[in-house]
């Protein structure tokens, strides 16, 4: 069976304000690790490690995961992907 994972195709901030992307999965977040990675442009994939700055919340229907950021600025500008661990 194929999983799938959904994310919203853009989203845009000014400098300060706090980012919030959903990933709705079609499975149950509390049974495999999902993780989010970023790609700054013209640079790798990095995961995204959780700090002062950046945190990750469950949704309480089990099925959503959440990255949140606070005063994002435009060094933090990336492509974000929430991806899950294949076990």
């Amino acid at each position: 069976m194929c999983e799938q994972l959904t994310q919203p195709d853009s989203v845009s901030l000014q400098p300060g304000q706090r980012l919030t992307i959903t990933c709705q999965v079609s499975y149950s977040v509390s049974g495999y690790w999902t993780a989010w990675i970023r790609q700054p442009a013209g640079k790798g994939l990095e995961w995204i490690g959780l700090n002062n700055k950046i945190s990750m919340t469950l949704g309480s229907s089990n099925n959503r995961v959440t990255l949140n950021g606070q005063n994002m600025q435009p060094e933090d500008t990336a492509v974000n992907f929430c991806a899950r661990d294949p076990q």
